[in-house]
């Protein structure tokens, strides 16, 4: 997809109303399921579902859907010849790995059968058969793990389409390894059949739901009430799968299952999905989600803020009722996601609106079983558990019991489980954050279908990516430049070269642009920065290089306001700090007509004073109490007098008495007590050893026996309870006096001290955020599109393939030598025509029940692995 646009603001606008006019996000109330990707597996099974026989038309047969049969032949990739969801399907018991490919092959499988069934799209079937036979072997050796097995969905579907090829006289020429790598596949299925019964409480997705491919001997004999009684009792589906439920109908001529076939074909004119119905609010949730994930929101605002409101309308009023349990699956992930999203916007929302999934003993069995199938539930949940206010038990419990059952599980994705669970939502910046979703094939996940994730449509999501890349890059532009420009700043006050100290002048600006949102950090980003370089550059001084002496002068000359007295570093820091605060007193006087001169002023001589103390008891070995220690070192570790300086330029509203010190607001309170303890945390075992105090030593020393682990512990706890504190403040309302945008900048600046001090202490490190900031503002988004599997090389002359009519049976007969040359023809049917060529009714193309009752089997080796053929 290519857009004639470059990176300027203009075009990027431009480019924005452009991909929303295509999008239409408001019609997702009216039409969810155009959003969501269809199924061309599904669409081939459906297509291959029979007309009822009528004895007035000559014994033809005719598709019932004719329009999945056009659908087919109009949805081929013309280039490679398969079917399947280009936009790479993963399957969800190896979300981790890259196994597209294989039910790229299965889709491919399903869809040449059914138009070899109606013996139409002769070139489309052939160039589907050349997929087929090109790609099997490289699929199957590719993604044959070390324990030799493959996916249990792929072992199912593969084996049965290949059986009903084989019934319906559907050749495929395949290499002798090959063959051997299909009996292979035919053994593990041989092994699921003996193991697992048709239904079995302990699979997400049991055998009779991969109905339409299992061989009749499991159903044949007085089986049908089995899936007459399967059939669910709302919609009349097998396990909400259209192509199960074709397959049902086909054996059954079940009234319920034609209701629901053509129910599903007339809500999806455009092509079916795996899964159906879905929960359209998850739809729409997801799709929100999307849109947000990759740094879209602000774009999107008023549509999301339409979609949101609907469903905060409709969430308070459900009720959990009794439903299956793959239904109810699908509502805890729309439940937690809606959750999280309403409580995002201020929105009050209970906890028990999701965490009733608790006291429901058969949910939670249902995850415990199927953690790999459903990791995706159990991930929405656990992030739901980020928002946790103070007194929230329920959220506590289910933040453990996800957490335990992500630790616990293997075949999920694991890039992004460590990802979740190694760092805190809190600490994660959301410019990388957009990234990295930008970047995450799996970032438009819908929910679990029998064989891959049910995605949202890729005609959306393809958009929706290039904007967000193209956006990203904008965003990355400007931060360069930004950067660039306070550079030069640092140089001209030479706070680069005091020779001691930290020189952070680059993580600074990256810590600062990348938590804020955009408009907020080209507004002041910079200022921002700048005020935190200052912070560590004084930090140092007063930390490491000044004499007592030198540290008071320039402490009375910061209260003072008046630095003509001092000399060397003193004197540079005090001008700059001069110039910092002049330039905010400025854009606040231009922009709101307030002066903040005094309040400023103060509060920097605040943070002096505290850095003094702290030098002095340093100096002179004093041991405070962890009442001084806090108070002072809330002060000292100057997080409020970056929030607040800034904070004064977002909001012309901004109440002014929140800005003297001992009059702070309790969200400001909170912001400089977690930093404080957080940079505890990483840096006691230094001071440690350099004889400094800190607050996990001072709890120590001051209770007796305890040991350092309990000491940490501690303060984990007490930063635990002012973190719930300080969410709840920033996203409710009525607690805080702060406006909006004010929270806001509180909520990035905590962001950053987490970020800075999880589990490591990342800001004096020289290297550790080195990677972060190539990614945030140099190296250039890693879109990859589908990756394709290497064609095979092209046989040499002498080369035999073997026809594989029947793949178990080792008789010379059926697995006979041919020469690539005898491969036959097809005659060509264009995408448009609709007439398919009737047949006479015969034993390849019965209903499927017809067929099991007639089935011959053949003999196999050895007779316990033989598989029933159609």
């Amino acid at each position: 997809m290519k857009f004639p646009y470059g990176s300027s603001n203009d075009d990027l606008h431009a480019l924005v109303n452009q991909i929303k006019s295509d999008i239409q996000l408001s019609t997702i109330n009216f039409d969810p399921y155009s959003f969501v990707s269809p199924s061309a597996y599904d669409m081939a099974w459906l297509a291959m579902v029979e007309e009822d026989h009528n004895v007035d038309d000559d014994d033809e047969l005719k598709p019932m859907f004719q329009d999945s049969l056009d659908w087919i032949l109009c949805n081929q990739n013309a280039r490679e010849g398969y079917w399947g969801n280009s936009g790479c399907p993963t399957p969800v018991s190896e979300a981790g790995e890259d196994r597209d490919d294989m039910y790229t092959l299965t889709s491919t499988l399903a869809c040449v059968l059914a138009l070899h069934k109606w013996n139409i799209g002769g070139f489309h079937l052939h160039k589907g058969k050349r997929y087929v036979e090109r790609r099997t072997e490289m699929i199957i050796e590719k993604y044959n793990n070390e324990e030799g097995s493959y996916p249990r969905w792929f072992i199912i579907k593969f084996t049965g389409i290949l059986e009903h090829a084989q019934q319906l006289d559907l050749h495929f020429v395949f290499s002798s390894r090959c063959i051997q790598m299909i009996k292979e596949v035919f053994y593990q299925r041989q092994e699921i059949l003996k193991r697992e019964k048709l239904l079995d409480d302990c699979n997400h997705i049991p055998l009779l739901a991969y109905l339409e491919v299992l061989p009749s001997m499991l159903y044949v004999e007085n089986h049908e009430d089995m899936i007459v009684k399967s059939l669910d009792n709302i919609d009349g589906s097998l396990f909400q799968s259209p192509s199960a439920t074709a397959s049902a109908f086909m054996i059954t001529r079940n009234a319920k299952c034609l209701a629901y076939l053509r129910n599903v074909v007339q809500r999806c004119p455009n092509g079916v999905p795996q899964k159906y119905p879905l929960n359209e609010e998850l739809i729409k949730l997801s799709m929100v989600n999307v849109i947000e994930n990759i740094g879209l929101g602000e774009f999107f605002g008023s549509d999301i803020e339409h979609v949101l409101q609907q469903v905060y309308r409709s969430y308070e009023e459900e009720n959990i009722e009794r439903m299956p349990i793959s239904y109810l699956a699908d509502k805890l992930h729309k439940d937690s996601l809606a959750f999280r999203m309403l409580r995002m916007r201020g929105h009050t929302v209970s906890p028990r609106s999701f965490c009733w999934f608790l006291n429901d003993q058969e949910t939670r069995n249902h995850l415990e079983r199927n953690t790999d199938s459903l990791f995706l539930v159990i991930l929405s949940v656990n992030r739901a558990t980020d928002l946790m206010f103070p007194g929230e038990q329920e959220l506590e419990e289910a933040r453990e019991y996800t957490r335990n059952l992500l630790e616990q599980s293997r075949s999920i994705d694991e890039r992004m489980i460590k990802h979740e669970l190694s760092t805190p939502w809190i600490a994660r910046l959301r410019h990388l954050d957009h990234r990295m979703w930008i970047e995450d094939k799996n970032s438009n996940v819908l929910s679990v279908g029998k064989a891959s994730f049910l995605r949202l449509h890729n005609r959306n999501i393809n958009k929706l990516t290039y904007l967000a890349t193209r956006n990203f890059l904008f965003r990355q532009a400007m931060y360069r430049r930004e950067l660039e420009e306070l550079t030069i700043w640092v140089k001209k006050w030479g706070l680069n070269d005091f020779g001691f100290g930290r020189e952070k002048t680059t993580y600074c600006y990256f810590a600062t642009a990348t938590s804020l949102p955009f408009e907020f950090a080209i507004k002041v980003g910079k200022l921002t920065a700048k005020t935190a370089i200052l912070i560590t550059v004084a930090d140092d001084l007063f930390d490491e290089e000044g004499s007592l002496d030198d540290l008071e002068a320039l402490t009375k000359a910061v209260i003072r306001w008046d630095g003509d007295e001092l000399e060397g570093y003193g004197k540079i820091i005090f001008r700059a700090l001069d110039e910092i605060v002049r330039e905010t007193t400025e854009a606040c006087r231009k922009q709101h007509g307030t002066d903040i001169t005094v309040q400023l002023r103060n509060i920097w001589g605040e943070t002096f004073e505290a850095w003094l103390r702290e030098a002095v008891w340093s100096k002179k070995g004093h041991t405070p109490s962890m009442e001084e220690y806090l108070h002072s070192g809330m002060i000292s570790i100057a997080a409020h007098t970056m929030a607040l300086s800034v904070s004064c330029l977002m909001e012309p509203c901004f109440p002014q008495q929140k800005l003297n010190p001992g009059k702070y607001d309790t969200l400001t309170i909170s912001l400089m007590i977690i930093p404080r303890l957080l940079n505890d945390l990483q840096s006691y075992q230094r001071e440690q050893e350099q004889g400094k105090i800190n607050s996990v030593l001072l709890h120590m020393r001051n209770t007796s026996g305890l040991d350092i682990e309990n000491s940490i512990a501690h303060i984990e706890k007490i930063i635990d309870s002012n973190r719930k504190e300080f969410l709840e403040h920033v996203l409710m309302d009525g607690l805080s006096d702060l406006p909006k945008p004010c929270k806001e900048i509180h909520m990035s600046c905590c962001q950053v001290f987490e970020m800075f001090f999880n589990k490591k202490n990342r800001y004096d490190s020289d290297t550790e955020m080195l990677q972060d900031i190539k990614k945030a503002f140099y190296d250039p988004v890693n879109v990859n599109e589908r990756s394709e599997i290497e064609p095979k090389p092209q046989m040499v002359h002498g080369d035999e393939f073997r026809m594989l009519p029947l793949l178990m049976n080792l008789s010379p007969k059926i697995l006979e030598f041919k020469r690539k040359d005898e491969y036959r023809a097809f005659k060509t049917f264009m995408c448009l025509g609709r007439t398919s060529h009737a047949h006479k009714r015969g034993i390849a193309l019965q209903p499927l029940k017809i067929v099991a009752s007639q089935s011959i089997v053949v003999p196999m080796m050895p007779t316990k692995f033989a598989p029933c053929f159609y």
